[in-house]
């Protein structure tokens, strides 16, 4: 089987970005992401998160050539009947911020007692050995946690600093990368990628 050196990342986004490069690194395979070869964004058309990864992932082996690798995630908030889910990064409309998305949220959460705002991060990561692969590697990994009443931390990204994380008693900001790369939805997700890797004899 050919062992895979290089894969382009079906993302522009410098947090996700970081993220995997540093859980790649022991692989030996190079991460790249799409904006070093100019791809153009691609429509979001799906209704879920593995839809949107196989949308990404094609679209950037089919612009690159290369492998790629694509990662559809979100959050879902149980007493906002799981939304944003695949609408998480336009939750508070097509250009919002992180801090727009979180502004919106906690005004939607508001009054809600702590026990009912449980809510959970997604995760699901498609690799495609070329755009027309027809069997994509595919891995999911969640995270559980709650949502706060007020951001705590500046580190991480989208709704980290108001994602509760209970083994760790602190906010998704306020984790320091080495200890959410252990224990986040995307690193799950990609751990569970790298495990096919191996079996595939990609690595």
């Amino acid at each position: 089987m050919k062992k895979i050196s290089k894969i382009v990342l079906a993302s522009g986004n410098a947090g996700k970005v970081r993220e995997i490069n540093k859980l790649f690194a022991e692989s030996g395979i190079e991460v790249l992401p799409q904006s070093d070869f100019d791809v153009p964004d691609v429509a979001e058309t799906g209704t879920t998160f593995v839809e949107n990864a196989i949308i990404k992932a094609r679209h950037a082996a089919e612009h690159t050539g290369l492998p790629a690798i694509a990662d559809d995630s979100g959050i879902e908030v149980d007493a906002l009947d799981a939304r944003p889910g695949v609408w998480s990064a336009r939750y508070a409309g097509e250009n919002a911020s992180d801090e727009d998305n979180n502004n919106l949220m906690l005004k939607e959460l508001e009054g809600v007692p702590e026990a009912e705002r449980t809510a959970r991060y997604q995760c699901l990561i498609v690799f495609m050995r070329h755009h027309t692969d027809p069997v994509p590697l595919i891995s999911q990994g969640s995270w559980e946690g709650r949502i706060l009443e007020a951001p705590r931390g500046d580190g991480g990204f989208g709704y980290d600093p108001i994602f509760y994380v209970p083994t760790h008693d602190c906010s998704g900001g306020e984790l320091p990368l080495e200890e959410k790369n252990k224990i986040s939805h995307r690193a799950i997700a990609l751990q569970g990628i790298l495990k096919q890797f191996r079996e595939h004899g990609y690595l």
